[in-house]
């Protein structure tokens, strides 16, 4: 290993030539690499949901989530399991150790619940498993609001939407605060009690027609192919055309005796944006894409939009974490550039100038090396990696005091530069690189 070093610095150019690489190589990495708040972390929990309409909390633990906690207990690496019970629903929480294969673990999760379908009750739904991801969390929430119909706001929201998931970063961006679009039928009574008919003979007619119904399959020379026959409400005219019975030779429609509106449900969630009605939509981006350059894009876009839109709605945005991150990374490139500052002042100080150089040279080049590695790697540069480049100064400083009171001591005793810096890289070399083994050693296994 001394032999390979004391080759290299005899080369300078070349040695000058590579560092020069790696800075810009460096540069560029940091300018690309993704940013993030938290570093991506995968915590390895599960929530099982199943939903039973009308049941009861206690009979939705004793029928929905007993036979499905005995399946789960048997698996590897199980921590816990926690249950709730309410009306209508069923929910279990499934944790596991840290460490443990995550897809494995969902695997095993998927298994043990399909193993105890058979033991719930029929008219339950099928259960869902879901895994818990904090990575999967809106970056930002686009609020649509103004003084418009409700029908008019749900539009162009959807319609931003769709724009914003057409970006290549955006994983997907839920609408929340949206009111249901629904048909109502307005029953005339003495045109029905005309017909004979019931306000129930119409509830159940409307029931069993708004159906996709499958009617098996057919093959022929090309294949196989199924055959659906479609009968789900999609428009009023489905409706008002819907024959309910055959009078003398005359068939009654649902627009012989009623009326079909198109309206809203009733609202269950409000949702307000400086107290005015608004329809907000979560972005959620792709793991490990940049969370400014998302955001960003996700504002080009919606300024785009919105040139076609009146002057009425309006567009505001909340919770946009590429703001706290460009705070927080600003602040600790600050940080990093205060400390290079006072420690080059300090070493300047008390070693001279030549040390104080190379203490300065020595920081910014190894911060850029490392977010070359980070970038090569796939990592993101998040709170946690700034901090510990932060801590990592020391290190740094250490080795380069070291070295430079090595070369200054021979420098002393009549040797050149140098020849003086080459003795001290080759003797000082071993002692540096345990030095900073013992401190990486130190907080490996955190």
């Amino acid at each position: 290993m001394i032999a390979a070093l004391e080759k290299i610095l005899r080369r300078p150019r070349a040695v000058l030539a590579a560092m020069f690489v790696l800075i810009l190589t460096g540069i560029y990495a940091y300018i690309t690499i993704p940013k993030e708040s938290n570093p991506d972390i995968t915590i390895p929990i599960y929530y099982v949901s199943i939903s039973l309409q009308g049941i009861a909390p206690e009979d939705a633990e004793r029928l929905l989530i007993k036979p499905v906690e005995t399946k789960l207990r048997g698996l590897d690496g199980l921590k816990q399991v926690t249950s709730i019970a309410s009306e209508g629903h069923a929910g279990i929480l499934v944790e596991f150790d840290s460490g443990v294969d995550t897809d494995e673990a969902a695997r095993d999760v998927k298994e043990k619940v399909d193993l105890a379908k058979p033991e719930l009750p029929t008219d339950a739904a099928e259960p869902v498993v879901n895994e818990i991801n904090f990575a999967l969390q809106p970056t930002i929430l686009v609020a649509v609001s103004g003084d418009v119909p409700d029908r008019t706001l749900d539009s162009r929201a959807k319609d931003l939407r769709d724009e914003i998931e057409r970006i290549p970063s955006v994983l997907e961006a839920k609408i929340a605060g949206q009111r249901e679009e629904v048909l109502d039928i307005i029953i005339d009574t003495r045109k029905l009690e005309s017909y004979n008919l019931s306000q129930f003979d119409v509830y159940n007619i409307v029931n069993r027609n708004n159906l996709l119904i499958a009617a098996g399959t057919m093959e022929s020379k090309t294949g196989k192919f199924s055959v659906k026959v479609p009968g789900l409400v999609q428009s009023p005219i489905d409706l008002l055309t819907l024959p309910l019975r055959s009078v003398n030779g005359t068939v009654v429609t649902l627009q012989d005796v009623a009326d079909v509106r198109r309206t809203f449900k009733e609202r269950e969630r409000y949702a307000l944006f400086n107290g005015r009605p608004a329809i907000t939509i979560e972005v959620v981006k792709r793991q490990g894409t940049n969370i400014i350059e998302t955001n960003d894009a996700v504002r080009a876009t919606v300024a785009e939009v919105q040139k076609t839109w009146p002057e009425s709605m309006h567009i505001d945005y909340s919770l946009d974490q590429s703001v706290t991150i460009k705070d927080v990374l600003q602040a600790l490139q600050d940080a990093v550039i205060l400390a290079v500052v006072l420690v080059m002042v300090l070493v300047v100080a008390a070693l001279g100038v030549r040390s104080g150089i190379l203490v300065g040279i020595s920081i910014p080049t190894s911060f850029l090396i490392g977010y070359l590695i980070l970038f090569t790697m796939g990592y993101t540069v998040n709170v946690m990696v700034m901090f510990g480049l932060i801590l990592s100064v020391g290190i740094l400083v250490d080795g380069a005091i070291v070295l430079g009171e090595y070369a200054d001591r021979k420098m002393s005793e009549g040797q050149k530069p140098k020849d003086a810096y080459m003795a001290a890289a080759k003797r000082m070399f071993w002692p540096i690189v345990s030095s900073m083994a013992t401190t990486i050693a130190a907080f490996l296994p955190l």
